[in-house]
């Protein structure tokens, strides 16, 4: 029976070195699948879509450990140059897009954290347990936590209930609620109006949007368009 560790690690060098192996048609890619699913729940590996696969890290080993005995973990954590010190609760670690990520609740700033494992510089297991979130689905909780804390809050209100919504809306791009009428509200967050517009552009029903950035790089978005068309 493999450990955790010992089955992401072996994920990982599948991954890397067969071309077929994010491709569940495949025979490796089907094999790699049952051990994927073999795991617990919490420490799950999404296999990523054909890509390159993420490249191993020193510190992936102590931290699927510690998700799996819900242990506390002591991590220094980059960013830019900052290196910061927190405590963790190591809920689960995700394979998404090619990346690591450690989905963790941070006890030094209260509040729920998506970590790169490739900024982890280092980490310590600490001796004290934590009792994880009950029913946690981990690359769900990552997906939505993309799609908040940036710089310009974005809302729009689209004219389609959320089951229709969620075709077009991957869970990155904004949290969903249902409105009277069948509406929809997104709610989301971007740190580039621009680029947010464009995505938007991609919704086949009409909408809404509120907030002035992303509303005028809306506006932007559909001159531009309606200049090509003239021409």
């Amino acid at each position: 029976m493999f450990s955790a560790a010992e089955a992401a690690g072996l994920v990982m060098a599948t991954l890397e070195g067969h071309p077929g192996a994010a491709d569940p048609a495949d025979v490796v890619g089907g094999a790699l699948g049952k051990i994927v699913r073999a795991l617990p729940e919490r420490l799950a590996v999404p296999l990523p879509e054909p890509a390159r696969a993420a490249a191993p890290h020193p510190q992936l080993d102590r931290l699927l450990a510690a998700s799996s005995s819900a242990r506390l973990l002591e991590l220094s954590y980059r960013s830019g140059d900052h290196l910061s010190q927190m405590v963790v609760e190591p809920w689960a670690v995700v394979l998404r897009h090619s990346r690591w990520y450690l989905l963790c609740w941070s006890r030094s700033r209260d509040a729920q954290r998506v970590l790169r494992v490739d900024r982890v510089e280092d980490a310590a297991t600490l001796p004290e347990t934590f009792t994880p979130p009950v029913g946690l689905d981990a690359l769900r909780a990552v997906e939505e936590h993309f799609s908040q804390g940036w710089r310009y809050a974005v809302e729009v209100v689209v004219e389609a209930p959320p089951e229709w919504v969620r075709r077009w809306v991957p869970r990155s791009l904004a949290l969903l609620e249902e409105l009277p009428g069948h509406r929809t509200r997104m709610v989301a967050s971007t740190e580039d109006p621009d680029w947010y517009a464009r995505q938007l552009a991609q919704i086949p029903v009409d909408f809404t949007v509120v907030g002035d950035e992303v509303r005028a790089a809306l506006a932007e978005l559909g001159r531009r368009l309606g200049g090509t068309a003239r021409t």
